[in-house]
């Protein structure tokens, strides 16, 4: 059969570098035994590794080139091809509700919104692995007082623990990106609450880094208002990379209150 051409549309850049393609298959070790799905496997260029790893492996692909390859190639999947949008799956029925290993070479132009998913299943996904855009990657992996630190480092941080493993230039694709990529992992932490109001600490983390050349006071005005006691505390003279998680989460908990306060006088 014939090779599957890139579609600029679907992101496709396959790689071609098959020791990159081993090391990418082998950052699953960190969390052995657990079955992996594999999402956006293309030709089955780190597929052809994840299924030496003799463990269960699903691979999810939405296009049916790819797909058809897949079949031809990997009859030893059978029907652990699944021909459906990852951003539109419901993970829950992929291993019987069971966790598993989430990896890939993930399209750049929708890799945010697949970590905005594994959070959304967090209690489901206890590693994360693959390679994305080298950017994101700095960006997920980002300390507090980083410029690229923002809303990913934040939501992520708060439930894993990352680790940018290495850089992967741009020569070793078809076709070659305008940008280095790069392989991290994330490992589920300790947490398993935040101690605070979810919903409002993913609504603060977003409109602060929205606007996050403002401080906080001017920023956080959007969910605040600005004559509230609370806004004259120094923290609101910070911007919002200089916080940590933490102290999104301690930031989180002073607003509830600080909003609960205004509707209990509003009543």
């Amino acid at each position: 059969m014939k090779l599957v051409k890139p579609k600029k549309f679907l992101g496709q850049h396959f790689l071609k570098d098959l020791q990159v393609a081993q090391d990418i298959a082998d950052t699953v070790d960190a969390c052995p035994a657990l079955p992996v799905l594999e999402v956006g496997p293309g030709m089955g260029v780190l597929t052809q590794y994840l299924l030496k790893k003799d463990r269960p492996l699903k691979v999810v692909e939405l296009d049916f080139e790819s797909v058809a390859y897949l079949r031809e190639n990997f009859p030893q999947l059978g029907d652990h091809i699944i021909e459906q949008d990852f951003l539109k799956m419901d993970l829950r029925q992929l291993f019987d509700g069971q966790p598993f290993v989430l990896t890939g070479n993930y399209p750049y132009n929708i890799s945010s919104q697949i970590f905005f998913k594994m959070l959304d299943y967090k209690d489901l996904i206890p590693c994360c692995t693959g390679m994305i855009q080298k950017e994101v990657a700095e960006r997920i992996a980002a300390r507090p007082g980083n410029k690229t630190y923002g809303i990913l480092s934040v939501l992520i941080q708060a439930w894993y623990s990352v680790e940018y493993l290495f850089t992967v230039h741009e020569h070793v694709f078809n076709p070659p990106p305008k940008v280095k990529s790069a392989v991290i992992r994330m490992t589920r932490n300790e947490t398993k609450e935040l101690g605070c109001n979810e919903q409002l600490f993913k609504q603060i983390v977003k409109t602060t880094f929205n606007q996050r050349r403002k401080t906080l006071r001017n920023s956080i005005s959007l969910i605040l208002e600005k004559g509230n006691p609370l806004s004259a505390d120094p923290i609101f003279n910070k911007r919002p990379e200089q916080l940590s998680v933490q102290d999104f989460i301690d930031l989180t908990n002073r607003v509830e209150e600080a909003l609960n306060s205004s509707a209990a006088k509003a009543e």
